[in-house]
């Protein structure tokens, strides 16, 4: 491969790692940069709505003169079909919309391909099917609904639960092993550390482990509406049905049996925070020993500190539970002439052992009826620069203030709030309301 090529990969790669967009994450081990590992976040408002997509992608030699080599991973050990393009095997059948009609051109990247793969998980998958416009008879209606039906289920259960049970080390019987650490398995060997471990298909470099369990705490509450809203219309173990295009090998069977789905999904969320709270113990350890990371995060609370006093901002109070860097204490005191003005906010950062590999989890204490914030008080926030708490720091201020930011459904994170906020003129007004009745209430 050209220098030139891996240029302009590394280049589409850093695009997106440091773009806007929150459906998309690629990474790639530094000495095999041929080799990307991308996650797509499913589409609102579809059956894939929040579920963790993955994909191997293989550069080929002459790129991008022939597009990516594309195969998915999330298949359930390749026996679960996703879509009609998506296969069990992991094949991944697309069409590229070049200039010339539907064919790869030089012009596109590694973002169009996951923008192409993206357009397949529609609100009915069953359209990608050839024929599918001549699918108009009552029997074909039905079909579509069950074909939805059956991928919601398996979302959850596949690429959300099954993922995140296997990242926190929660196994059948609700006991919960150490997981392994964030990053590769101990392994040496190059050819090991691409084979497929355990009987599913993931690799063992798992970079998205942190992004996932982020984004768990983000969607939960979407989820388990799902799950509610699912439930009535599917019995407990009822069979799911097998489409026309799904053949031995290459279908999406199973049962449906939301009552399950709730508890796991119950159940990883009470995990998540178990660890998030055993951060603060595996903290004390590390400063009683004066690890790295512990003198780095005591010295980087001693200068946002610092910066705080030295920039006169009497709106924020910074400080250390018991002394332990790895969990800031911070009160904010709502800013004047706007909707937080008058309050008085209780937050919690928590940090990892892991920092930066593992970005922070804060939460929010003081009830808050607000759209970044979900009902048990997780912060969906942005830091430009994730290594550094001094901008952590300011991203939280700047989720909690600002007061028009541009929609993005995947932000969601409380969803009435946000139904609410990016409703009509009268929606607008009631989250207002609701909003101050909150921000009043922070100081009764």
């Amino acid at each position: 491969m050209s220098n030139q090529a891996i240029l302009r990969i590394g280049r589409e790669i850093s695009q997106i790692q440091h773009g806007t967009d929150l459906s998309l994450a690629v990474a790639c081990k530094e000495a095999d940069i041929r080799n990307i590992k991308a996650l797509i976040v499913g589409p609102p408002e579809t059956p894939y709505e929040f579920g963790f997509f993955e994909f191997a992608i293989k550069f080929p030699e002459d790129y991008p003169g022939s597009p990516p080599h594309v195969h998915g991973t999330t298949t359930n050990g390749g026996r679960c079909r996703f879509n009609p393009n998506i296969y069990a095997t992991g094949k991944v059948c697309l069409t590229w919309r070049g200039e010339s009609g539907e064919q790869w051109s030089s012009a596109q990247g590694l973002e169009s391909v996951l923008i192409s793969i993206q357009s397949l998980m529609s609100s009915n998958p069953y359209e990608n099917e050839p024929g599918f416009e001549n699918a108009k008879s009552d029997h074909d209606r039905r079909n579509m609904a069950h074909y939805v039906a059956k991928i919601r289920h398996e979302t959850l259960r596949i690429s959300v639960i099954q993922r995140l049970e296997d990242f926190l080390g929660i196994q059948s019987d609700g006991s919960v092993f150490p997981p392994t650490p964030p990053g590769f398995l101990q392994d040496d060997d190059d050819e090991e550390e691409d084979r497929l471990t355990g009987d599913d298909d993931r690799p063992s470099f798992e970079p998205f482990r942190d992004l996932l369990k982020r984004r768990f705490l983000w969607y939960y509450e979407s989820y388990i509406n799902a799950v509610n809203a699912a439930e009535p219309e599917a019995s407990p173990s009822q069979q799911f049905k097998r489409m026309p295009f799904e053949s031995v090998g290459n279908t999406m069977d199973g049962r449906f049996h939301y009552p399950d789905l709730r508890r796991r999904l119950i159940f990883i969320k009470e995990t998540i925070m178990n660890e998030t709270e055993g951060w603060a113990a595996e903290g004390m350890k590390a400063l009683a020993k004066e690890s790295r990371i512990a003198v780095n995060l005591q010295r980087q609370h001693e200068q946002v500190v610092e910066d705080l006093k030295n920039k006169k901002n009497f709106m924020i109070d910074l400080g250390l539970e018991k002394g332990n860097p790895f969990v800031w204490d911070m009160t904010y005191f709502g800013r004047p002439m706007t909707q937080l003005d008058g309050g008085i906010f209780q937050i919690r950062i928590c940090l990892s052992p892991n920092f930066p590999e593992e970005q922070p989890r804060v939460i929010v204490k003081t009830p808050l009826f607000h759209n970044r914030i979900s009902k048990d008080g997780i912060l969906c926030y942005f830091p430009k620069k994730p290594e550094e708490m001094k901008s952590h720091v300011e991203a939280i201020i700047e989720a909690l203030e600002e007061e028009t930011p541009p929609y993005d459904p995947r932000t969601t994170v409380h969803p009435e709030a946000s139904k609410l906020f990016w409703g009509t003129a009268e929606d607008k007004k009631k989250y207002n309301r609701l909003l101050r009745r909150s921000v009043q209430r922070s100081i009764e």
